[in-house]
């Protein structure tokens, strides 16, 4: 299965919170399945972290990168086709950073890992 981490399922897994749920952690402990986090969810978690919305043990630069390469994670590129779907996308969710995700998810074909339950609304799979 391709999976795309939303950004707090990405910080959850690697800090070992207890908030994932046991579906989403067997899914991403299982190395058949591949795991993706949006360029997306690096700019959103710059942008918290440059608020002090977000704490992490290193500088956020090395980080992230860090933390995927340990979880086997791979990058997903924000593509411009993404970008613009954003735009035909009914406005179930505020937020910008997820309303990409689901973008990205549609176009690639990807399952979202999330406990947020607007982004079913779309319509995208979604597992938690």
């Amino acid at each position: 299965m391709k999976c795309l981490l939303d950004t707090h399922v990405f910080l959850w897994w690697v800090a070992g919170d207890r908030r994932i749920s046991p579906k989403a952690r067997e899914i991403i402990a299982d190395g058949r399945n591949t795991l993706y986090l949006s360029a997306a969810s690096g700019w959103e978690m710059a942008i918290k972290a440059g608020l002090g919305r977000l704490r992490v043990d290193d500088e956020l630069e090395r980080f992230i990168p860090e933390q995927m390469a340990l979880n086997g994670i791979e990058g997903l590129p924000v593509a411009l086709a993404h970008a613009l779907r954003v735009a035909a996308l009914p406005l179930h969710h505020r937020d910008p950073f997820d309303r990409l995700l689901v973008a990205q998810a549609e176009l690639e074909g990807l399952v979202v890992l999330t406990g947020d339950p607007q982004i079913a609304a779309y319509g995208v799979e979604t597992l938690w």
